[in-house]
Formats: C-alpha cells, structure tokens, sequence
C-alpha cells in the first residue's frame, strides 16, 4: 500500500497532518470522514456526487489537481465561502501527486 501525507486545517482552525492511501480510491472528502476531522454528518452531505458543498475546501500550496468539472464548478457558483481556491473535497481523487497537499476545510454554512 502506498500513501501520501495530507495537511488538513479543520473547521476549527487546528491543523492535522494525516495519512492516505493512494490505492483505496479514495477523494479528500472520505480522507477527512475517515480521520473525523469534522462532526459526523457535517460533510459530504450528498455523498461525494457534488451536490451539495459540504466538502469545500481552500487549496493552500501549489500541487497537481485533477481540472474541475462542470459539476464541480457549477456547485461552487452556488455555495456560500468560496473562494479562487476552492474546490470540493469529494471531486479530488488520493494520487501520488496529491503529496503533502495543504488545504483548509472552508466553513460549515
């Protein structure tokens, strides 16, 4: 199994540095709902279709990520706290090149 190292600064404000496997299929989202960095039911609300916002999250440094979709991009259009660099948790897929990716979770509302 191989892994990546992930920086992830939780709703709260505390920072977490986390382990994530690149051979589970796994995105941003379930990595957060794996670790509980947040309440349980506070995200991925719609089950990582991009529906619904509840991943967003604000890239912090300079990785490769997947080009965003139009799903993704029409979600953010309509969410609340977005910013130039955000993007949706559940639309970014665990690669090798995600390695030491550093994101903020934006805010709940």
């Amino acid at each position: 199994m191989s892994e990546i190292t992930l920086h992830i600064t939780d709703r709260e404000g505390v920072a977490h540095t986390v382990q994530a496997p690149t051979d589970m299929a796994m995105n941003i989202m379930e990595v957060v709902r794996a670790y509980e960095l947040v309440p349980e039911g506070t995200i991925g609300i719609c089950g990582g279709m991009a529906m619904c916002a509840s991943c967003q999250c604000y890239i912090l440094n300079e990785v490769p990520l997947p080009e965003m979709g139009p799903d993704e991009d029409a979600m953010l259009a309509e969410a609340f706290n977005v910013k130039p660099n955000s993007r949706l948790g559940c639309q970014i897929p665990i690669t090798e090149e995600l390695n030491e990716l550093k994101l903020e979770l934006a805010p709940e509302e």
